[in-house]
């Protein structure tokens, strides 16, 4: 039996699923019949695509490797037929995961304005620390985007290397309060960890990995009187307006997607924030994930920020 074109696009629209029954449903086949091609193509290659266990499935280490090329294959294949079919231009393609970040999202409204396709399936997901580090290492997303500080620093860097991921810094920030322009802090020239003390501390929840080294915000060991856990950034800046409340970031802060609402603060303390992307190691990237590295890069330099990677 030869490796098929069929058996290598049963296996990317798994990884896109993260579920066997899914891509089932939506490839309309068995599951049954769908687990056996896949099966079939393991043994044939001598290699485990897929770690199974009672959890679900993962893509193993070679797995990863296989579906760096079986992209790359799928997407010669479409040229081909484009070429001698006259079919359609080829759909683009790009996911990204990333911490609650607004230049996050500027960059990628960048890349689609700028990809000129005519077709193209673009994700975006703004979600937990854990769920990036997991997306990336099973190729569910090409890139993630997060920070890593003293603090957390050495407990990343073990994730990492054990997930086979490769961190690309970013640029360098100082520790900022996001307040809302009505609040009595948003005058300040800077902020102190005492002048928070009476303000509702806004941050991200982080799930059932809710560690203080997954947290999205830097002093996360810091003892708060009043503390507000919240999943997505409109909630927590309306939070921020509606309660007078604060969230420490990079203060990074674009206008465009924000308004004139909420203000950034410089807040006195000895921590930086080193944010950047991470990659499969065993993985390359496509052209549109290349091309949205360089948007943020864009950005982060019209922020006025020293790009660092």
């Amino acid at each position: 039996m030869l490796m098929t074109l069929q058996q290598i696009k049963y296996v990317v629209k798994i990884v896109e699923c993260a579920s066997i029954s899914e891509a089932a449903k939506r490839l309309f086949i068995s599951q049954p019949s769908l687990s056996n091609a896949v099966k079939e193509l393991e043994n044939e290659l001598g290699i485990e695509i897929f770690s199974r266990s009672s959890r679900g499935i993962s893509l193993s280490p070679e797995g990863a490797e296989f579906l760096s090329y079986a992209r790359q294959v799928l997407e010669q294949a479409e040229l081909l037929e484009q070429r001698y079919k006259q079919k359609k231009p080829l759909r683009q393609l790009c996911s990204v995961s990333t911490q609650h970040y607004a230049f996050a999202v500027n960059a990628f409204v960048n890349l689609i304005k700028s990809s000129n396709a005519d077709e193209y399936e673009f994700t975006l997901r703004e979600t937990r620390t854990h769920d990036i580090i997991e997306d990336v290492k099973n190729l569910r997303s090409e890139i993630g985007i997060l920070y890593i500080s003293d603090f957390n620093q050495k407990v990343m860097a073990r994730l990492f290397r054990e997930n086979h991921l490769a961190f690309n810094p970013l640029f360098e920030a100082k520790p900022h309060i996001f307040v809302s322009a009505s609040n009595p802090l948003a005058s300040k020239e800077f902020a102190t960890l005492e002048d928070l003390d009476d303000y509702p501390c806004l941050s991200f929840e982080q799930g059932e990995h809710n560690s203080f080294y997954f947290s999205e915000e830097i002093l996360s060991t810091v003892y708060h009187k009043k503390s507000i856990h919240v999943s997505d950034r409109a909630t927590l800046f309306n939070l921020l307006i509606g309660l007078n409340g604060y969230t420490i970031c990079t203060g990074v802060l674009s206008r465009d997607l924000n308004g004139d609402n909420i203000i950034s603060v410089p807040l006195k303390c000895n921590e930086k924030i080193l944010v950047g992307w991470i990659v499969n190691k065993k993985a390359l990237l496509s052209k549109q994930a290349q091309n949205y590295i360089e948007e943020l890069k864009k950005l982060i330099s019209e922020y006025g920020f020293e790009v660092l990677s």
